[in-house]
């Protein structure tokens, strides 16, 4: 069994080394998609091999620590790098509420990066996927997912209980994009409440994490180069006997932290850049 996992890696690793040497010899276009296709491969790859070692210990966040590791390696091979500050705003006692902003299928690369630094993670996911995604609603299913039905009345609120159930009996730090969809603008979208119900439900506190903008993606120009991005933890906000009235205001203020951070971030990776050209 470990003989031919080793194999399988070794043939996996001679395949990637080929093709990055065909990117470099094609169109930025034809680069731009085929690094997106050795991505998700590199994606499915990751996240199913390890299943049999997942059943070691079901519904246990750390079987996606090794998925995690690989991902990152994945991306490392084509030429993007994370930088993870902010570790010691982690919130250590108890579950939380970590909301990101979203950019891209990419950002699966920074629950990668994430995942170990902050413990004891774990994601939403519609059931759908449980069923119907093969391997990968196993894995996700092994790792601790959280699956929900998104329907009406009863179904969101029990989806809600289920949510606040794991926060708070088991410590979980609950990983949500709150604006819930992906996009490039300069500025962050306003966020949906689902991730703030939460919060507050759960009387955790809300640990906002920005990440940079991702200058070496241009989706219009079909461009997929090199490059750097900075996730930064910020500061946990307490929701600490706040209710629903006060939702609107806290996720108000969760907006204007995370865009103002986004905001000087972005700054600071534009000086970089600048700087680079100019050596």
């Amino acid at each position: 069994m470990i003989k031919m996992i080793s194999i399988s890696c070794g043939t996996l690793g001679l395949a990637l080394v080929f093709l990055l040497v065909v990117i470099f010899t094609l169109s930025e276009a034809a680069r731009y998609r085929l690094k997106f296709i050795i991505f998700l491969l590199g994606c499915a790859f990751a996240t199913t091999w390890p299943l049999p070692f997942m059943f070691l210990r079901p519904r246990d966040w750390r079987n996606a620590l090794i998925p995690a590791w690989q991902l990152r390696k994945i991306l490392n091979l084509l030429g993007l790098r994370f930088v993870v500050q902010g570790q010691e705003n982690v919130v250590k006692k108890s579950g939380a509420v970590i909301v990101i902003n979203h950019q891209s299928g990419l950002d699966l690369g920074v629950l990668a990066e994430l995942w170990p630094v902050i413990d004891n993670c774990t994601v939403v996911a519609k059931r759908e996927i449980l069923w119907f995604s093969g391997l990968f609603g196993l894995a996700a299913y092994m790792w601790g997912t959280i699956f929900i039905n998104r329907g009406r009345g009863t179904n969101a609120q029990d989806a809600l209980n289920s949510t606040v159930e794991v926060i708070k009996g088991k410590k979980s730090k609950l990983m949500l994009f709150p604006e819930g969809t992906r996009h490039s603008d300069s500025i962050l979208k306003p966020f949906k409440k689902g991730a703030f119900h939460v919060a507050i439900a759960a009387q955790t506190p809300i640990q906002p994490v920005v990440v940079s903008k991702y200058y070496f993606i241009n989706d219009r120009r079909k461009k997929f180069g090199s490059g750097t991005s900075y996730i930064r933890i910020l500061p946990p906000i307490s929701t600490e006997g706040m209710k629903k009235e006060n939702l609107e205001e806290i996720m108000n203020k969760t907006w204007e932290i995370m865009n103002s951070e986004f905001q000087k971030i972005n700054g600071e990776v534009m000086r970089e850049i600048d700087r680079k050209k100019m050596e």
